[in-house]
């Protein structure tokens, strides 16, 4: 009864979601409650061991770094100057300025690696433009969010720093096993732009040759001096990674400081603007430390109960094949990520889908980065999509939630595309690391 009384821990836990009480303390009390019930007093010694794991994961230090370094950036200059030099070359093809801004999207989400930041930023220097030249409402609201969604697939993110040490995976591992979906997911974007506005003109209009239109020689001086700063950042964070130069948390750190000198570089640097990214830095590093804590709490007492070991026979009794399990794995993360942020997703299920994975045979880094794809699929997915929610708050009055719904549809078809490639070829994920890093 011990065991199976476990599983009810996760009905409990949607429960006091669905009442109102915040994340992290209702996976605490949830963890409290069975936790009395099935051990006791002692339950409160497994409490204090898993404040201890959290507290000395030196990984977890590269959280408060990459927030600083998406914080700094928001206010470094390096948008408006990477917009206006991406846009100078894309601006002529059909659908050139959706184009562009995917283009801006990949930059600004490997320079930052914050979600939420890349759409926000980005929307408010690109939805202006494409009003302005009567571009499909629908295609400008699917490419901002598209686009703003690449930080979750796009090393470096958030997401994997906290992801590596709850699935326990290499955060390096799944920073460079995300490149090539990350790229390849751009890629299907751009051209299904491309190919639209080719076939209908009217949703994306080329811009008209202007007599202002700088000089190739020009183009070439303003797309340096907007690219190479941000490339130099993505080399010192990702490169040293790749080549293993530093830790994650030692990039990050790399990574802090470079946005820091983009910063003074842009002459945007200032007590106020470090004081604002101090204080950003400390409330998301707050929210997401303690959700973590509290997912730890809940995933320890249904180990520890049993929990783990009575999906492994309902699924046996089910008599699932392993494709169909995996598949209905990432349709449960799929679904909770309708109703519950992403690190709520990430810390109910991967403790206990990540055991169950490894005894089927597959590779946890493979099977995490199909979870990124999943859970960035569902962050654009109405009608709980966050990345709409973002695009409300900047979007101005002519753009409707209607717009927003029709407009993520084809990018949603596409995302579903890229994860079915790296389900279907792991080696997309797998090869890479196993080039740079030696990983098998």
């Amino acid at each position: 009864m011990g065991d199976y009384l476990a599983l009810m821990m996760f009905p409990a836990l949607l429960l006091a979601l669905f009442l109102g009480f915040p994340v992290a303390f209702a996976m605490m009390g949830v963890a409290l409650f069975f936790g009395l019930v099935t051990f006791d007093t002692a339950v409160i010694f497994q409490f204090v061991q898993k404040i201890d794991a959290v507290a000395s994961n030196f990984v977890l230090a590269a959280v408060p770094l990459f927030v600083f370094m998406g914080a700094m950036l928001e206010r470094s200059g390096i948008a408006e100057k990477l917009f206006e030099a991406v846009h100078l070359w894309t601006r002529r093809l059909p659908g050139g300025l959706a184009i562009g801004t995917i283009v801006m999207c990949v930059i600004f989400a490997a320079s930052t690696g914050v979600i939420g930041a890349t759409e926000t930023v980005v929307g408010l220097l690109a939805i202006p433009v494409m009003m302005k030249y009567a571009y499909d409402k629908g295609l400008i609201s699917g490419t901002i969010c598209a686009g703003g969604s690449l930080g979750t697939i796009i090393p470096p993110s958030v997401v994997v720093v906290v992801l590596g040490p709850v699935a326990d995976v290499s955060v390096g591992d799944l920073f460079i096993g995300m490149i090539f979906p990350g790229l390849i997911m751009a890629s299907f974007y751009i051209t299904y732009i491309l190919i639209r506005c080719m076939i209908r003109p009217a949703d994306g209009p080329r811009l008209p040759k202007s007599d202002d239109d700088p000089p190739f020689a020009e183009k070439l001086r303003i797309t340096l001096f907007a690219l190479a700063p941000p490339v130099a950042m993505i080399a010192a964070v990702l490169g040293s990674i790749m080549f293993g130069f530093a830790a994650p948390t030692e990039a990050a750190a790399l990574g802090a400081l470079g946005s820091i000198m983009l910063a003074v570089m842009y002459r945007q640097f200032n007590l106020a603007v470090l004081n604002e990214a101090a204080l950003k830095t400390l409330k998301v590093t707050c929210m997401i430390i303690l959700i973590l804590l509290g997912g730890n709490m809940f995933a320890g007492v249904f180990v520890a109960s049993g929990g783990v070991s009575v999906a492994e026979e309902l699924i046996k009794n089910a008599n699932l094949t392993p494709w169909m399990t995996l598949a209905v794995f990432l349709g449960i993360c799929f679904v909770a990520g309708f109703v519950l942020d992403w690190i709520s997703v990430l810390l109910i299920f991967i403790p206990v889908f990540i055991p169950i994975i490894k005894i089927l045979g597959y590779d946890p880094v493979w099977f995490c980065v199909m979870f990124l794809v999943v859970i960035q699929t569902s962050y654009l997915t109405p009608p709980m999509a966050p990345a709409i929610f973002y695009l409300r708050g900047i979007s101005p009055p002519e753009i409707t939630i209607q717009h927003m719904f029709k407009g993520v549809v084809p990018f949603i078809i596409l995302q579903l595309l890229c994860l079915v490639i790296v389900g279907w070829f792991p080696q997309v994920v797998l090869w890479l690391p196993a080039q740079l890093l030696g990983f098998k």
